[in-house]
């Protein structure tokens, strides 16, 4: 019943103060015990094993909400068996000017183009460790600085990998969004395999190094061809990518074009998604089969979303705009969903 009232109010805000005031709430309710008392226990959900890792159930937060690393714990107890945060860089990043995130209510859809703002990688550390309750897993999504060009683009994602690699249960590479210029050219095939080889190569320096195995995965974008998923497809399976997510946010428009807020650049997240999301998931579930764990993620709007991805083959869901417009109450169905599944 509070969440309905909360988000009218909330949804009167500006989309990004919204989101800041949320955040905020959110530390200071978890802090209060007003959280728990408001929200009550989560539903039980089986644990997971995948990539090595025991998730305490498959639903987790996708990267973009928590930016900072500084919201962990409360979002944990919420629910969520995994919480993503970043997209982090090695610098911070103050991301692109405002406005530049907007929704589209009557589709339950929003537009960003956040520019990864963030407050570096080694803030990013720090509010990672500072989280003392939550039980679950904690990736690492990590991205260039937008004036890194993409020549040294290795750079950066080694420096995040590097500083990550300690505090961190897995790793996502982020050449996916469509908001920092030229990042998306690091999907082609040839780049993609020079950059998980890379990274693959620090991986086993760094697991020698601090005595644990971190998985690394990569996340897709939605705005492929089929071609081009089966070339990537070759290419995680040959270098050993441990796992995969599909799929970031889109920058087609198709479903949205009678809005006026659809020239906005940046990219589509929410309902608009949902069946290209399953789709591209199916697609690349039919090049690696069982070989490759995938975590699906975009347009997961309803308990009934997460568990088609399940049966589709996905690993783990996570989810974003659903739980912007859901809240609490969108995760506990969609916990006790899941669970039925089980």
């Amino acid at each position: 019943m509070l969440y309905p009232i909360a988000r009218s109010i909330l949804f009167k805000l500006d989309a990004e103060h919204a989101h800041e005031v949320t955040l905020k709430g959110l530390r200071r309710a978890y802090k209060t015990g007003l959280l728990h008392f408001t929200m009550g226990s989560p539903p039980k959900s089986k644990p997971v094993e995948c990539m090595g890792l025991t998730f305490p159930n498959a639903v987790g937060l996708a990267a973009g909400l928590d930016k900072e690393g500084n919201c962990i714990d409360a979002l944990g107890s919420l629910g969520f068996g995994f919480v993503e945060i970043g997209t982090i860089t090695p610098k911070p990043q103050d991301g692109n000017p405002q406005p530049r995130l907007f929704r589209i209510v009557e589709e339950k859809a929003i537009i960003n183009r956040m520019g990864f703002n963030n407050p570096g990688i080694e803030k990013g550390v720090e509010n990672v460790k500072s989280a003392k309750n939550f039980k679950g897993i904690v990736g690492f999504n990590i991205g260039k600085n937008k004036v890194t060009p993409n020549e040294n683009a290795i750079d950066d994602y080694l420096i995040t990998l590097r500083s990550a690699y300690p505090v961190a249960d897995y790793v996502a590479v982020n050449i996916s969004s469509p908001n920092t210029p030229g990042l998306r050219d690091l999907q082609s095939a040839e780049s993609t395999a020079r950059l998980i080889e890379t990274l693959k190569s620090e991986q086993a320096k760094l697991q020698a190094e601090h005595g644990k195995y971190v998985p690394l995965v990569l996340k897709v974008a939605p705005d492929l061809e089929d071609q081009h998923i089966k070339d990537l497809a070759r290419v995680f399976l040959e270098t050993g990518l441990d796992g995969l997510i599909t799929n970031n946010t889109t920058i087609s428009r198709e479903a949205v074009a009678d809005y006026t807020l659809a020239e906005q650049a940046g990219g589509l997240s929410g309902g608009p998604l949902t069946a290209r999301s399953l789709d591209v998931l199916k697609a690349f579930k039919a090049e690696v089969g069982d070989k490759l764990p995938i975590i699906s993620v975009g347009g997961i709007m309803t308990p009934e979303d997460a568990t088609a991805r399940l049966d589709a083959g996905a690993s783990l869901v996570q989810l974003y705009t659903g739980f912007v417009y859901g809240g609490p109450p969108f995760l506990h169905k969609t916990l006790k969903k899941v669970g039925q599944r089980d």
